[in-house]
C-alpha cells in the first residue's frame, strides 16, 4: 500500500500541491492524471525522495523497491539484453558471488536464492520484454551505442519492467514507443504483479491497463475506481452535483441577506436580523465548478479543391541511398477526402513514406503523379527543433504575414490554440504543447489539401487530443496519421495502411484486428478450441471483410458525403445565426434580414433531411458489416 498524507509540495515559489492525500492499495494499477504543469512528475519526485516536501508524508511498505525509467541509458558497447538482465541487480550480485564463493553452505544458499528469484528464466525473460518492445533477437545482441536516444528509452523502459520493483512509476512511457510498443505495455501493465502509477495522457492505455485513476486537480488529490471513461462519468456526476448544491446555497444565502438588507435598521427586527447575520457566516460558500478553458484547434479549409486521386503512386520506391530502397511496389492512391492511419512498428519506414508523400524525399523509382495546385502540410515531432528558440509564436507567423497588419498576426496565433499571454514567449521558453500547437499551425498555415501528421500528440494533453480529433474532422482536405494514440486513430480515419516487410499496403481490417495480430490472446484461442468452434485462417477472415467493404464501398461513399454536407450546413446555419443576432441587420436592410432568415430556414431543412438520411443508412451499413 501507498499512503500520501496531507503532502504539500512548491516548485520554484509556486505551489502544487497543497495538504493532498490519498491511499493506493497493494496491487493498483492506477493512471495519475492532471492538466501539465499541474505537478503530476513534481509528486513522482517525491515519491522516490529526489525532491522533498513542504508538509506531509508518503509512506511505503517496508523495503519496497520503487522502480521508474532512467533518464537515460548510456551508449556503450553492451549489448541490450545484457544491460536489461543488470537490471536485476539482486541477480548480478549473486551471480557475481557464485563465480568467487568457496564456502559450501554459501554456496547453497546463492543457488536457492537464484532459484527462488527465477533466475534461470531470467534471460528468456528480459528478450521477451524486449522483444515486446520491438527489439528482434538480433538487435538484443546489438550494442546499445547503436541505437538513437529513443530506441535507448525502450531499453530503459525494459529494464525497468524487468527488475520488476514492488511500486513501478511509469511517465509518458508511450512517448517514445510506436502503436505496436504501446499494444504490448498496455497488456503488460494490466498483467503487472504489482503496484503501478502511470503518468498518461493516452486514453485507451488509460482505458485497458488500470483499475483506477488519481486526479491532481486545483492542487489536491482525489481517487477513483475504475477505468478513465469510468472517472470521466464519476467525476461529471460530481461536478453536476457540486454544481447544484452551489445554487442552492447561493438561493439560501441571497434569501438569507434579504431579510438582513431589509431589517437590520429596525429596533423591533435587529435581533432577528443579527441572528441571520450569524445564520449566514456559519452557512459558508459552495464553489461551483469551473472548468478550465481548453483551446481548440483550427486547420484552414484548402482554398480549392484537387481532383482525385490527389497522389497516385505506381511502381514506386523511395530510399535515403541509391539503389538501397527503404520502401519499394508502391501502389497506391490518395483521395480528396481520405483520411489514413500508418500502421506498422518503428523502423519499418512509416516516417519514410510520410516524408516521400510530402515531397521531402524523390522517388527512385516509379511513377508519381500529384493533382494540379497540390499543397501539402506536414507536422513532425523532430521539427521542434526547427523552432527558432529566441523567436515568439507572433515572430514566427508574422514572417508568413509581412504586409498584414498586427491584429491580423496575433488573430492567425490565436487560431493555432496558444493563449494570449503565451503569444510573445520565447519558442524555447513554451512548453511541448504549445511549441507543437505553433509547429502544426505553421505546418497548415497556407490551407493544404493534405495535412501529414507525424505524432502529434506527444506534448498534449487529454483535452487537447480531444480538441485535436474535433479539429481533423472538421478539415475537409486529406490526412495521414502516424500515432500511437489509438483513439485519435479510431475517431479520425477511415483507412489503415501497413508498412511492413519493405512495403506499404492497405489493411483489411480495423484496429482491433490488428491488436489482435500484435498481441497473443491464448485464452480466447483455449477457448475456441475447448467449444469445438472452427478457426478460421486469418487471411481469408481479412479478404472476406475487403470483400465485404468493396460490395459496400457505395454505401459507405454515400454516408460520408452526408456527414461533409451536415458539416458544412451546420457551419452555414452557425453564421446565419450570427449575423441574424444582429440588431442592426434589420434596421439598415429588413429585405436582406428576411432573405437571411429565409436561407437559414432552408438550410436547417435540408439540416433535418440529410442527418434523416444518414441516420438510416448507417444503420444499414452497421447491420451489413456486422453480418
Amino acid at each position: 500500500m501507498i499512503a500520501i498524507s496531507d503532502l504539500s509540495a512548491r516548485v520554484a515559489g509556486r505551489l502544487l500541491i497543497d495538504h493532498a492525500s490519498v491511499t493506493l492499495p497493494s496491487g493498483t494499477k492506477a493512471g495519475l492524471v492532471g492538466k501539465n504543469g499541474a505537478g503530476k512528475s513534481t509528486l513522482f519526485r517525491i515519491i522516490t525522495g529526489e525532491f522533498p516536501s513542504e508538509s506531509g508524508s508518503v509512506s511505503l511498505p517496508r523495503n519496497a523497491r520503487i522502480g521508474q525509467v532512467a533518464q537515460e541509458v548510456p551508449g556503450t558497447e553492451e549489448p541490450l539484453i545484457e544491460i536489461v538482465l543488470k537490471a536485476d541487480k539482486e541477480r548480478a550480485a549473486l551471480l557475481a558471488e557464485a563465480e568467487t564463493a568457496t564456502d559450501p553452505h554459501r554456496i547453497a544458499e546463492i543457488q536457492t536464492r537464484l532459484a527462488d528469484i527465477g533466475a534461470h528464466a531470467a534471460e528468456a525473460r528480459a528478450a521477451s520484454i524486449l522483444a515486446g518492445l520491438g527489439f528482434d533477437h538480433a538487435a538484443q545482441q546489438r550494442p546499445a551505442s547503436s541505437f538513437s536516444g529513443g530506441w535507448r528509452m525502450r531499453v530503459a523502459l525494459a529494464a525497468v519492467l524487468f527488475s520488476e520493483p514492488d511500486l513501478l512509476l511509469l511517465d509518458e512511457p508511450t512517448n517514445y514507443l510506436d502503436l505496436e510498443g504501446t499494444l504490448w505495455l498496455e497488456e503488460y501493465i494490466r498483467r503487472y504483479p504489482h503496484t503501478v502509477m502511470i503518468i498518461s495522457h493516452d486514453r485507451d492505455l488509460l482505458n485497458t491497463a488500470v483499475n483506477a485513476i488519481v486526479h491532481l486537480d486545483k492542487k489536491k488529490l482525489t481517487f477513483y475506481r475504475g477505468s478513465y471513461d469510468q472517472f470521466e462519468r464519476q467525476k461529471a456526476e460530481a461536478d453536476e452535483l457540486q454544481n447544484k448544491a452551489a445554487a442552492k446555497n447561493e438561493a439560501a444565502r441571497k434569501h438569507l441577506q434579504s431579510f438582513i438588507d431589509r431589517f437590520k435598521a429596525k429596533a423591533t427586527k435587529a435581533r432577528q436580523a443579527q441572528s441571520r447575520v450569524k445564520a449566514l457566516e456559519r452557512m459558508g460558500t459552495i464553489s461551483a465548478v469551473v472548468e478550465d478553458t481548453v483551446l481548440g484547434f483550427s486547420f484552414p479549409e484548402p482554398e480549392r479543391t484537387a481532383a482525385s486521386p490527389i497522389i497516385a503512386i505506381q511502381g514506386g520506391a523511395v530510399g535515403y541511398e541509391p539503389g538501397n530502397p527503404i520502401l519499394k511496389r508502391l501502389n497506391l492512391r490518395i483521395d480528396t477526402d481520405d483520411r489514413i492511419a500508418l500502421l506498422g512498428s518503428n523502423g519499418n519506414g512509416k516516417s519514410t513514406f510520410a516524408k516521400f508523400i510530402s515531397g521531402r524525399l524523390q522517388a527512385e523509382s516509379g511513377e508519381v503523379k500529384l493533382a494540379p495546385h497540390l499543397k501539402i502540410g506536414f507536422f513532425a515531432q523532430h521539427q521542434l527543433d526547427d523552432l527558432i528558440p529566441t523567436q515568439s509564436a507572433v515572430e514566427h507567423v508574422r514572417k508568413r504575414m509581412v504586409d498584414q497588419p498586427e491584429a491580423k498576426v496575433r488573430a492567425r496565433v490565436a487560431q493555432m490554440g496558444l493563449a494570449t499571454e503565451k503569444m510573445d514567449t520565447p519558442a524555447k521558453d513554451l512548453s511541448g504543447g504549445e511549441k507543437a500547437r505553433l509547429l502544426m499551425g505553421l505546418a497548415a498555415f497556407d490551407a493544404p489539401n493534405l495535412l501529414i501528421l507525424d505524432e502529434p500528440t506527444n506534448h498534449l494533453d487529454i483535452d487537447s487530443r480531444r480538441a485535436l480529433i474535433e479539429a481533423l474532422n472538421d478539415y475537409s482536405g486529406a490526412v495521414i496519421l502516424i500515432s500511437h494514440d489509438r483513439h485519435l486513430i479510431e475517431a479520425t480515419v477511415d483507412r489503415l495502411w501497413l508498412v511492413k516487410d519493405g512495403t506499404v499496403q492497405v489493411f483489411d481490417g480495423d484496429l482491433e484486428d490488428y491488436r489482435a495480430e500484435i498481441v497473443s490472446t491464448p485464452k480466447k484461442d483455449e477457448a475456441k478450441k475447448a467449444t469445438g468452434e472452427e478457426t478460421v485462417n486469418k487471411a481469408d477472415q481479412r479478404k472476406q471483410a475487403a470483400e465485404k467493404r468493396a460490395a459496400f464501398a457505395p454505401l459507405k461513399k454515400k454516408i460520408n458525403e452526408l456527414e461533409s454536407l451536415t458539416a458544412r450546413l451546420e457551419k452555414q446555419i452557425q453564421a446565419l445565426d450570427a449575423e441574424l443576432a444582429d440588431p442592426a441587420l434589420y434596421e439598415k436592410s429588413p429585405a436582406k434580414a428576411a432573405a437571411k432568415a429565409k436561407e437559414r430556414a432552408d438550410a436547417a431543412a435540408r439540416l433535418a433531411t440529410a442527418e434523416d438520411e444518414w441516420l438510416m443508412l448507417s444503420a444499414e451499413y452497421e447491420e451489413a458489416m456486422a453480418d
